[in-house]
């Protein structure tokens, strides 16, 4: 069997029929899709490939090179999903999909060793994370970072990957279990629930102060914050690029951690990791050893605006003294994280956070419902199309005039960052985390 062959049946055996026949072809997809915005082409749309899924599985076509352009051109932002009057899930049959094809790709022999070396032995393991972390953080310190910039050795990396290291947060070998252990109590009174934090892979090593504010604020909202140390990277990153066995696993050790730490809601400050765990039953519902505490764990899953409006202790939030200065009012903006929104559905409430917090205008960004072109690692796959769309998006964000530019998610934190650094906004406007914006304005 060739090849070609092996994949085909490989695309029968895994893709959902059920789901590839339910969609109507009514075209509501097209509207929310960022690719086909940008292309015109029925094939770049979810209707489309939805339709080159099904060919293929009917042997109708062969999953050839173009097929996997356009599976690979995809966002995953599954902005088609909410729209879609029956209901398709399509982001598990892209998913399926590129579990089929990653398994009959033939990488060449560097991008093999890349794949197996950063999705098997270090995104799985916390203590290869912290390692980079402390080899960013030195190479940021040191002053190694001022004598890589001034020999001109960046302009050996793609336009993309030289605009992210412009931009990158300062790295930490120290994580939110260093800073704190794995227990911080209720402040204000009696706890209003036990919450575990998912602090992620990227998060804690790249965004380290954002963990240790989500965990602040978690506890001035009144929460008993549990954080596992025996827990994992979530698998989103393995997920969308193929390799759901590698995915399977670490969500079984993360249901095992959270399931041993008795914990009555799980909670992630990022949009594209929480997107993943709330679908952990999906992931292993072929599984009769997990289903049921797969289940268990997707439905404590929240997100921490959304845990924060349904639960907690609010403190009162408003502008601070870095806001005023010189400035009559405060105003912001939000972008949605995708995976919040179209996945999660909690695209509302870090919205209602952003207008409790007093002295500041909340003004809603046209298009925000729409991707930024992050999604994972995509901007760094498929730089041209990614920064087709980033390039649009700021036509809308500069059109807010806000001095804050607020997400939910770190990619697209890093877009936001980046779109502004190239439009030269930076003395005018600052990206910022939700989690940050908010535990910083924490009336005293």
């Amino acid at each position: 069997m060739s090849n070609v062959q092996l994949l085909t049946e490989k695309m029968k055996a895994t893709l959902d029929y059920d789901q590839l026949t339910n969609c109507m072809r009514c075209g509501f997809c097209q509207a929310a899709c960022p690719t086909f915005a940008e292309t015109g082409l029925e094939a770049a749309s979810p209707r489309g490939r939805l339709a080159l899924m099904k060919a293929v599985v009917d042997d109708l076509m062969e999953p050839d090179q173009s097929f996997r352009e356009q599976m690979d051109l995809c966002l995953g932002c599954r902005a088609c999903e909410p729209v879609c009057p029956a209901d398709v899930q399509y982001g598990h049959l892209l998913e399926q999909t590129r579990d089929a094809l990653e398994e009959h790709e033939e990488h060449r022999w560097w991008v093999k060793g890349v794949r197996n070396v950063m999705f098997k032995r270090v995104f799985p393991f916390q203590s290869r994370m912290k390692l980079i972390g402390r080899g960013l953080k030195l190479y940021q310190k040191s002053g190694l970072r001022t004598v890589v910039r001034g020999s001109g050795l960046m302009k050996l990396f793609p336009k993309n990957m030289r605009d992210m290291e412009k931009i990158m947060p300062d790295a930490s070998g120290q994580g939110v279990v260093e800073l704190f252990g794995t227990f911080v109590q209720a402040l204000g009174g009696p706890a209003v629930a036990r919450v575990g934090m998912f602090r992620g892979c990227l998060m804690d090593v790249l965004f380290t102060e954002t963990n240790k504010k989500t965990v602040q604020l978690l506890a001035e909202a009144g929460f008993d914050v549990v954080i596992p140390e025996t827990q994992n990277c979530c698998g989103a990153l393995h997920a969308h690029s193929g390799e759901m066995a590698e995915a399977r696993t670490l969500a079984k050790r993360n249901i095992r951690a959270f399931r041993e730490a008795n914990v009555d809601y799980i909670i992630s400050n990022a949009g594209g990791c929480g997107a993943l765990l709330v679908e952990y039953d999906h992931l292993l519902h072929d599984d009769p050893e997990f289903r049921e505490d797969a289940e268990w764990f997707a439905s404590r899953v929240k997100d921490v605006s959304l845990i924060l409006l349904e639960k907690g202790r609010l403190p009162g939030f408003a502008a601070n003294a870095k806001d005023k200065a010189g400035q009559e009012q405060v105003t912001i903006t939000y972008q949605d994280s995708c995976h919040l929104r179209n996945v999660m559905r909690s695209g509302n409430a870090p919205r209602n956070l952003m207008n409790r917090v007093a002295d500041v205008r909340f003004v809603e960004l046209k298009g925000a419902d729409k991707c930024c072109g992050s999604a994972g690692i995509y901007n760094l796959v498929q730089q041209d199309m990614a920064n087709d769309i980033l390039e649009h998006k700021m036509e809308h964000v500069k059109e807010t005039n806000a001095h804050y530019l607020i997400t939910s998610n770190p990619g697209c934190l890093l877009q936001m960052k980046v779109g502004i650094e190239r439009e030269k906004l930076g003395g005018k406007m600052e990206a910022v985390h939700i989690v940050d914006f908010l535990y910083d304005r924490i009336k005293p």
